[in-house]
């Protein structure tokens, strides 16, 4: 309870200040599947406010042996008025180890590795007595090698919440991602290209609706650990998504 007062009160706040900053690679929202036992089946979507759309998919091939496929698209150029636009799409899988710990088992460790790739275009802009002009573009292609450490919990009393009760999750993802240009161009001119190490930690909170269906509110940061001018940390994640766990013996008996 200590470790997680301190991530909300004292390094959750930093966030605030990272998302101040530019970056042209913003993270996705990790799969966080909580998986239990073999055959399990899990699926998610998230999306918020600044057109990031995320999405998830994920099985329990073995009794404690899962893969997992994520991919997200973000295109904050809706506003024609914007001195900024930026696009990205990103797609990557891994392959992890999950289990019950705890005396009551109600915790669940989850441990992945993975490899992505993707790609961001960044305009800036200004304004002029035809409307907006580009001033600066620049276009990355990048790929990212991470590992990903989930740790979750399942409350022991249900919340009773428009007149029934519906189980609680709450969880914290620790990814460590190497991100790397292939191709840097600005103004179409091939630029020097960065990499970057991220370590970007996550908190999310999952509630039942109906059997399997849940709903989850996400919020994260990342920071980097490379002096970069470029591909450097400060773009947050705050998302609202669903998510859906299917399969399994203890999904089958519910």
């Amino acid at each position: 309870m200590y470790i997680i007062r301190f991530v909300y009160f004292i390094i959750f706040p930093l966030a605030l200040f990272f998302a101040s900053c530019s970056s042209i690679y913003m993270p996705n929202v990790p799969a966080t599947p909580m998986f239990q036992e073999k055959g399990e089946v899990h699926a998610a979507a998230h999306v918020n406010v600044k057109g990031n759309l995320s999405g998830s998919v994920g099985v329990a091939v073995g009794n404690h042996i899962a893969i997992i496929a994520n991919g997200s698209y973000i295109d904050q150029g809706g506003q024609n008025n914007k001195n900024e636009l930026f696009r990205q799409h990103l797609v990557e899988g891994g392959l992890g180890y999950f289990t019950r710990v705890g005396k009551e088992k109600r915790q669940i460790l989850e441990i992945y590795a993975g490899y992505g790739i993707g790609s961001s275009t960044e305009i800036d802009r200004r304004a002029s007595t035809t409307g907006m002009i580009p001033v600066e573009t620049r276009i990355v292609d990048f790929d990212k090698i991470f590992v990903q450490v989930n740790f979750s919990s399942t409350r022991r009393q249900k919340l009773n919440l428009f007149g029934k009760p519906r189980k609680l999750n709450y969880g914290t993802a620790v990814r460590a991602s190497r991100v790397a240009m292939q191709d840097f161009a600005i103004n179409d001119l091939a630029s020097p290209t960065e990499e970057a190490l991220f370590i970007e930690p996550l908190f999310y909170t999952r509630m039942e609706l109906n059997r399997s269906f849940q709903i989850q509110y996400t919020n994260g940061f990342n920071f980097n650990v490379v002096d970069n001018t470029y591909l450097k940390a400060g773009n947050a994640v705050f998302t609202l998504g669903f998510t859906y766990n299917f399969g399994g013996k203890r999904n089958k008996t519910k």
